[in-house]
């Protein structure tokens, strides 16, 4: 299984999906990231308000759109050492993530991630995702995006001293 992310535009989340893909497609309005032997947890953690808060501090931009790049937000991403419970409810969050958007089989992902559009259930499925991986973390889910910012940066910092 791998992972794909599309950036399209900016948004409160960035749509990634879950499938089996053999060719990787990059343009200037799209981005494709590709992470062999993916599971739910990296879907999970990479769907969640902790890696946007990291991806929009330290993406790079082409105009206002992000630039996605492995080697600087995705390989320098400091990663939960979740216990095995945690680990599950991220999962199972994960799942429910992609299960809210089977319901709508004839949306395309920008058209479920419409900020004034997006699926009550989608984002529900998005917030319990959220609150799953901020418990993996240690995170407060009162911490603002700034003070979560700061912490992965301290996180980094042990990551490469």
């Amino acid at each position: 299984m791998q992972i794909i992310a599309k950036i399209l535009t900016i948004r409160e989340y960035i749509q990634k999906s879950l499938s089996l893909c053999k060719k990787i497609a990059e343009s200037k309005s799209l981005i494709v990231l590709l992470i062999p032997s993916a599971t739910l947890y990296h879907f999970g953690i990479l769907e969640s308000n902790v890696h946007m808060a990291w991806m929009r501090a330290v993406c790079g931009r082409l105009k206002s759109d992000y630039r996605y790049s492995k080697d600087v937000v995705y390989n320098n991403f400091p990663w939960p050492s979740p216990t095995a419970g945690q680990k599950e409810k991220i999962e199972q969050s994960a799942q429910a993530i992609l299960d809210a958007r089977a319901l709508y089989p004839d949306s395309s992902l920008a058209d479920l991630y419409d900020p004034t559009l997006m699926p009550k259930e989608l984002l529900q499925a998005h917030r319990q995702n959220d609150r799953a991986v901020m418990a993996a973390y240690g995170f407060s889910t009162k911490m603002t995006e700034s003070e979560c910012v700061a912490e992965l940066f301290k996180r980094y910092a042990e990551m490469v001293e």
